[in-house]
């Protein structure tokens, strides 16, 4: 499964852009939603398995987020990864030598850690078995909890730092459905504490209102 549905992301696509104003983007993201009845499509097919439905979805919330940031190469590097002026994220990946310790980085260079770090994890047919007869690790929620949480941090500085863009683009119905599956299918099964999705907590509010 994760060897055919994951994909690869060229060095060449890495993300240059300067930062924009947030709350303007956030209301703006808020009149463009997809209207999709997504609550429905979250919720787990009967005789589906649990495990199963959790990889399906990263793997496909992490290619969308691939190809959507993807598209912002043209625009200037944001020196800092963050979400608005009081979240801001430092990379750390206890395999890695160069970035044991909570590391500061550009938007860019943290996001292509993050995107190659999630596409390693699928990769691991250990972790996300290709075969139907394998069977998941035990700890298998928690890892993909932990893949969930990072991504959401795109999503969050896209939001308060790309939407003009997404939207000069017209990218922003692509980028809110997206995000408003994201959101309905972590919320459906508390996979990510609502403490880290804070950066965009009014969007949140919005989305989860119409549901």
């Amino acid at each position: 499964m994760a060897s055919l549905l994951g994909i690869s992301r060229p060095s060449s696509l890495l993300p240059k852009r300067a930062a924009a104003e947030p709350s303007r983007n956030l209301k703006l993201a808020e009149s463009t939603l997809g209207s999709g009845n997504l609550s429905v499509a979250v919720r787990l097919p009967e005789g589906e398995r649990f495990e199963e439905w959790l990889a399906v979805h990263t793997v496909d919330f992490f290619n969308h987020l691939n190809i959507l940031y993807g598209t912002l190469t043209e625009f200037r590097e944001c020196p800092v990864m963050c979400a608005g002026p009081r979240f801001e994220y430092h990379w750390q990946d206890s395999n890695s030598v160069k970035y044991r310790r909570s590391t500061r980085l550009s938007a860019p260079d943290y996001i292509d850690c993050l995107l190659n770090w999630t596409q390693a994890h699928i990769d691991d047919e250990s972790l996300f078995p290709v075969e139907p007869s394998m069977p998941f690790p035990r700890n298998f929620v928690d890892r993909v909890k932990a893949i969930l949480r990072r991504l959401f941090r795109i999503y969050a500085h896209m939001y308060n730092h790309h939407f003009a863009q997404v939207c000069a683009l017209h990218l922003e119905v692509h980028l809110n459905t997206s995000y408003r599956h994201f959101l309905l299918f972590v919320t459906e099964y508390n996979l990510v504490d609502p403490k880290e999705m804070a950066p965009l907590a009014e969007l949140n509010d919005a989305l989860l209102e119409e549901n």
